[in-house]
């Protein structure tokens, strides 16, 4: 049978002053009907240009195509009218874009948006496009479609408009889906909803999806096969098993040893991959990944690796079969082969188990809820309700939940960047709201944050050097002869280079620019940082990077975290202890391995549930929690997850549990323990 989709020696770039820019070169690769296939590589790879190409959006960005064909369905869509692509784009095949809140209109409502492309596509009456769109936001598990369909953008979740986003793209039943990054800012829990549903969807329509991802364990969930792309060109590719199971390519090694699971040793660094990958106004002669392997020869320095043939796999690499060779087929031995193991670490400073560094009692931090302008109602947002726990010098605090939970708003308001409504945070025994003026801001040389967005923390206007500088002219008199040698010093520690000190932001890559906020946050030697979705946003080679460099850190300097994330694998590998958050309440705090081996409540447990893993042998099964989370405004009476528990009683319902000891290290508040 045809496949579905074919691309043939596609190449494409970006005009410039300075010529074509090739962010796509010569890649293939086919899809047939009801198969999904993922693209899978770094930032800057080329996989989101080789999505927008795919519906010749590129165009629309500067963007030219080069040479080569997109065969969809028999029809060339590089030599297709415009009027053509208008009638095959949202009906034939639709597409996912990577941020909902940008790709949807705010000044039109859900219904208006979803009716849009049936009246479009379709001879539907207006009466049925509504009726359609009622359905479609039904099948993608928004409750309440008559309110939903009348309301805007910005009054959803982040869920819901990735939903309605899904709902919009299978509006006319398309052959083809591109899904760029569907799941990269949600909830484990939202993610394994929005992955179930495109699988079942896929199998109903015999759809063919291109999913776009940097997250190996989507992949593993979802691909039947994976396109490993690095600057631009296709490294491997074949079927998911192969590739995930049995790596050839050293840049695909790379990646999935990059990826902590379940099973990876806490006592050792993650291997990562050195370097990063370059720039598209550098791109290095002969293989592109040649400066970041350790397989390089002179060969591969000189020319490009053309396409060798494995069995249904291709793989682009001068030297795979002498990898294969020496690493064997499973993945753990190739990497130790490609990659630094890195030795175990050297130990956490001892804890003072009698004084914790850091204490919060009963605090509670609430938003009051605007009715216009200027004017307030008698309702509140409670962020943080009635939390009390304690940080132990030197450990990891691992903290977790959906968006929506406090954790964000708990990590700043124990810095003071909020005023708590009340309770108590103790730092080294000291009262935080007992410290006024000069006495908090010497305080808070010892309290430092790391930013979710580096980008949008960092001045654009002030150079690196300026930015870190900046520290020390606020907190204490140097000059500033030793601020720029304390700057260097700070720039080295984090592994960038002190000679691009004098360089702004956004000539930093991502990761980098997460080393730079580092450095920041490390300047004045705090003793506590909160870390707030750190690593959420980097590829799975970044992410490495960093937590390695948070632990080397922490080791050095004997620091403190409060780290808050929504990956759990990254939060068992880094943390000591983890707390669980919903809905302003702590619910349950226990020994990493112990929670996660022996999770008490009901949330904890559907939370582990959905994590995935990067082995397509270990398909999730999720517990699929119904609902979204209630609103912070009017949280349900009793215990506050009872609206979604499949365990809730009437007592649930009337009184809010207490939060008790189960066992020494590990409470939790529900009246019904999973582990009792």
């Amino acid at each position: 049978m045809e496949p579905l989709l074919q691309v043939k020696n596609f190449t494409a770039g970006f005009l410039t002053d300075n010529g074509i820019l090739k962010a796509v070169d010569n890649i293939s690769f086919s899809l047939g009907r009801g198969e999904t296939v993922c693209i899978v590589g770094e930032s800057g790879s080329g996989k989101s240009v080789t999505s927008l190409s795919l519906l010749r959006l590129l165009e629309y960005e500067n963007g030219k195509v080069l040479d080569g064909e997109i065969i969809f369905d028999g029809k060339n869509l590089l030599e297709c009218k415009k009027e053509e692509l208008l009638r095959i784009r949202g009906k034939e095949i639709a597409m996912i874009f990577q941020e909902p809140m940008t790709a949807l209109n705010p000044v039109f409502t859900i219904g208006r948006q979803i009716t849009e492309a049936i009246l479009l596509h379709t001879d539907c009456s207006k009466a049925e496009a509504a009726e359609r769109a009622k359905e479609l936001l039904t099948l993608v598990g928004i409750s309440d479609p008559d309110m939903r369909l009348k309301q805007y953008p910005h009054e959803l979740s982040g869920g819901m408009r990735q939903r309605v986003m899904i709902a919009m793209a299978l509006a006319c039943n398309p052959k083809l889906l591109i899904a760029d990054e569907p799941t990269t800012a949600l909830d484990m829990t939202i993610q394994v909803q929005i992955l179930s549903l495109l699988k079942e969807i896929k199998e109903k329509l015999n759809m063919g999806i291109v999913l776009i991802t940097h997250d190996i364990s989507v992949a593993a969930e979802m691909a039947d096969q994976i396109v490993v792309m690095y600057a631009g060109k296709v490294m491997e590719a074949g079927s998911a098993l192969e590739i995930l199971t049995e790596p050839r390519h050293p840049y695909t090694i790379g990646l999935l040893a990059s990826v902590p699971t379940a099973s990876t040793d806490k006592t050792k660094r993650l291997k990562s991959i050195g370097g990063s990958i370059p720039s598209l106004f550098e791109m290095p002669k002969g293989c592109r990944f040649h400066t970041r392997c350790p397989f390089r020869t002179e060969r591969c320095m000189r020319e490009e690796p053309p396409f060798h043939t494995a069995g249904q796999r291709r793989i682009a690499c001068w030297h795979w079969d002498k990898i294969q060779k020496e690493t064997g087929s499973e993945t753990a031995a190739a990497a130790k082969a490609i990659l630094r193991m890195a030795p175990a670490g050297a130990g956490k400073p001892e804890e003072n188990a009698a004084l914790p560094l850091v204490e919060v009692k009963n605090l509670k931090k609430y938003f009051p809820v605007k009715k216009g302008l200027f004017k307030s109602s008698s309702a509140f947002v409670r962020a943080v309700d009635d939390v009390s726990f304690s940080i132990r010098e030197g450990e990891t605090f691992g903290l977790v939940g959906e968006s929506g939970s406090g954790k964000s708003t708990l990590g700043r308001t124990i810095l003071k960047l909020h005023e708590p409504t009340a309770g108590e945070i103790f730092f080294q025994g000291k009262n935080l709201s007992e410290q006024k003026g000069k006495a908090l801001r010497r305080i808070r040389k010892d309290m430092q944050l790391i930013f979710q967005d580096p980008f949008g923390s960092l001045n654009p206007r002030l150079t690196v050097g300026e930015i870190i500088a900046e520290m020390f002219r606020i907190h204490q008199a140097a000059e500033k002869r030793e601020i720029d040698a304390e700057v260097c010093r700070l720039l080295e520690m984090v592994g960038i280079d002190p000679n691009r000190r004098h360089l702004y932001p956004h000539e930093f890559s991502g990761g980098q620019r997460q080393r730079i906020g580092i450095a920041r946050a490390i300047a004045l030697n705090p003793k506590f940082i909160v870390a707030d979705e750190a690593v959420s946003a980097l590829d799975v080679s970044v992410q490495a990077q960093i937590l390695n460099l948070l632990k080397d850190l922490q080791e050095k300097m004997g620091l403190t975290y409060l780290f808050i994330a929504h990956g759990l694998n990254v939060v068992r590998y880094i943390s000591d202890r983890v707390g669980v958050m919903y809905l302003g309440s702590l619910v349950e705090i226990a020994e990493t391995e112990e929670l996660f081996s022996h999770p008490a409540h009901p949330y904890t447990k559907a939370l582990i549930s959905a994590n995935l893993e990067p082995d397509p042998r270990k398909k999730s099964s999720p517990i699929i929690l119904k609902g979204e989370i209630p609103s912070p405004s009017d949280p349900p009476k009793g215990c506050k997850f009872h609206t979604r528990c499949p365990f809730a009683t009437e007592k649930c319902k009337r009184e809010a549990p207490e939060f008790k000891q189960l066992a020494a290290g590990h409470s939790v508040a529900c009246h019904y323990p999973l582990s009792s």
